[in-house]
């Protein structure tokens, strides 16, 4: 099943037939924004990201795949509230299970039954929507040897170490702080709650790309930019192409 209609006339996204993933709206996620960004950063994760979980777990993270991570942190995650991702479908009993027709595994509710299954096919599509809605992309790495393994792992774990006792800093309020004062930007503080988070991303991308046209632009016409040296000419474009 395939979403023709456009994002910004949306409210969801159809993964499946029957299962549907919301956009929320920038006024509902700052309820409790932290909660928020966790789940939607673990849920879009690469095993890079959870190289010292992993490896806490005795897993090789540079061995395991994304849907393999999804499928452990998916169920976890699911005992909480996802009703601002999948509407009322029940999420608390997922696990993996054995599909009998392919002899793989996939993430299961019982509850919910095999139309709500979760394969390989289906989380990417979810994977991918989420990352589209949010503004995500996708960290790729995998270290060229064991000692870069160790390397990166032992300066991973020393990070996240240190800011463990950092308070969370807020990354959606201060960016719609900032953008409300930016002439670029068309909504008052009022207006933006009810924008969905998909809306309000492409606005920030655009008002980035537009910033680095002017000042790309600037600097042809006064002599300091050359553009026959230049190999990425995207920001000769003023406006945002996903395509």
């Amino acid at each position: 099943m395939e979403d023709k209609k456009s994002l910004l006339l949306s409210d969801h996204i159809n993964i499946t037939e029957k299962l549907r993933l919301r956009i929320p709206k920038v006024g509902e996620i700052l309820e409790d924004e932290q909660t928020y960004y966790s789940i939607i950063s673990s849920l879009t994760a690469t095993p890079y990201q959870y190289m010292v979980q992993l490896d806490d777990m005795g897993i090789d993270y540079t061995e395991i795949s994304n849907y393999e991570l999804f499928m452990t942190l998916f169920p976890m995650y699911g005992k909480s509230d996802l009703s601002m991702l999948f509407f009322d479908m029940n999420t608390n009993d997922y696990g993996v299970y054995v599909d009998q027709t392919n002899d793989t595994n996939i993430l299961y509710s019982p509850t919910n039954g095999i139309d709500y299954k979760i394969d390989e096919f289906i989380y990417i599509k979810i994977v991918n929507a989420l990352r589209k809605i949010n503004n995500i992309e996708e960290i790729k790495s995998k270290p060229g040897n064991d000692e870069a393994k160790r390397y990166l792992l032992e300066k991973e774990r020393k990070r996240q170490k240190r800011n463990a006792k950092k308070p969370y800093k807020p990354y959606l309020e201060n960016l719609i702080v900032a953008l409300v004062n930016r002439p670029e930007f068309k909504y008052n503080y009022e207006e933006v709650m009810n924008l969905s988070i998909y809306k309000f991303n492409q606005s920030f991308k655009q008002i980035q790309k537009s910033i680095t046209f002017d000042k790309t632009m600037t600097g042809v016409y006064s002599g300091t930019v050359d553009v026959s040296k230049m190999t990425d000419k995207s920001c000769l474009s003023w406006w945002i192409d996903d395509k």
